[in-house]
């Protein structure tokens, strides 16, 4: 029996589509898809710390509720009738880092979980971000499996590891990409930006206002440094921007580094370079010593605010309510796990693309 054919929708005056974002954090792929012009229904994420920062930049609701206890039924209540319906997520990435050597951590299974939901409720258009590690991760069974429960409920599937200076992002961070779709083929544009023209730290964090170690700006709270002991302040002052640890003198390295073991650990104490794109903004890019976060040419780890513009979101979104107490700890976790926004605009903007080729609209005369 062939199946029906898929409906055809109004476009609405005021947006393409309605998003639901599963596993929303602080909002920046929801976010990028608001920019792009399609509703944002609503973010769904257990962590409550959440809920400011993704309900005030997205103006959509924030539901606390853990996926893997989420029923289909409240998941398809929030799509309305009439419009397509936009599914997107990253599941927690953690239990796929290179950091989780054991991989115990049974968050593995919300990709599993995140594939019934999709079964049961049967979006128009999924799209998932995820690491590249997801494709090795217990020898690719999770994604493989992911991918054919997809493709059995009739969607077609495209996903590669992008790379996301190529979609402006001053970063560079690799993630893999998923998009599929019950219209037919679909892919993510091409790039917008070449090697030779990728946005540095420069051109993202160079015009904010200078910091010492432990200052805040007195017009942005969220543009704030940590501060640094005297050892660190020695250490961020003899670090050249692209070097490492090895550059300093013997008395500034740390005893575990000195040690054989920790000869490999190069990736830390070091200042970033101002035209290049910036390492990997991680949960803790506040800390001099957790990575590669010195600035370029202050002696000091990167603000908040630089983590989030680095990121790609833009210089106003807003991760804390007025008056509350700013915690380097939340906050770097909310910015440092988030979906580059310019990498979800791009994401929004293939999937608008795509709907348009598919003849999904039809004229408000018809």
């Amino acid at each position: 029996m062939e199946s029906a054919p898929l409906p055809a929708f109004t476009p609405s005056s005021s947006h393409l589509g309605t998003v639901v974002d599963l596993f929303c954090g602080a909002g920046g792929l929801a976010h990028g898809f608001r920019l792009e012009g399609f509703k944002v229904a609503a973010g769904i994420d257990v962590d409550e710390r959440c809920r400011y920062a993704f309900e005030h930049n997205n103006k959509a609701p924030f539901i606390r509720k853990d996926i893997a206890s989420m029923e289909a039924k409240e998941l398809a209540e929030l799509f309305p009738a009439n419009q397509p319906s936009i599914l997107v997520g990253c599941a927690p990435c953690q239990p796929f880092s290179t950091y989780n050597q054991k991989n115990e951590d049974p968050n593995y299974t919300l990709v599993g979980k995140y594939g019934n939901l999709i079964t049961a409720v049967k979006p128009d258009i999924v799209s998932m971000e995820n690491v590249p590690r997801l494709l090795d991760f217990k020898g690719g069974e999770i994604f493989r499996s992911f991918v054919s429960k997809l493709k059995k409920d009739g969607y077609k599937v495209w996903h590669d590891v992008v790379y996301a200076p190529d979609y402006g992002v001053p970063q560079r961070r690799k993630r893999l990409v998923l998009l599929a779709s019950r219209y037919g083929a679909i892919e993510l544009e091409g790039p917008s930006h070449t090697a030779d023209a990728y946005l540095t730290v420069a051109d993202a964090i160079g015009e904010l206002a200078p910091l010492d170690a432990g200052q805040i700006d007195a017009t942005d709270p969220l543009h704030r440094a940590s501060a640094l002991s005297p050892l660190n302040m020695r250490r961020i002052i003899a670090s050249k921007p692209g070097g490492t640890w090895h550059d300093w003198d013997k008395d500034l390295r740390a005893a575990c580094h000195v040690a054989e073991s920790g000869h490999g650990y190069r990736s830390v104490y070091g200042r970033m370079k101002s035209d290049e794109p910036s390492p990997t903004i991680t949960t803790q890019f506040y800390g001099f010593g957790n990575g590669r976060f010195g600035h370029p040419t202050q002696h000091r780890a990167l603000s908040l605010r630089e983590g989030a513009i680095l990121q790609s979101f833009p210089p106003s979104y807003a991760f804390h309510a007025p008056g509350e107490r700013i915690h380097f700890t939340r906050l770097g976790r909310l910015i440092g796990n988030a979906v580059p926004v310019k990498l979800s605009r791009a994401i929004a903007r293939s999937i608008k693309t795509h709907l348009g080729a598919s003849n999904v609209w039809v004229s408000n005369s018809n």
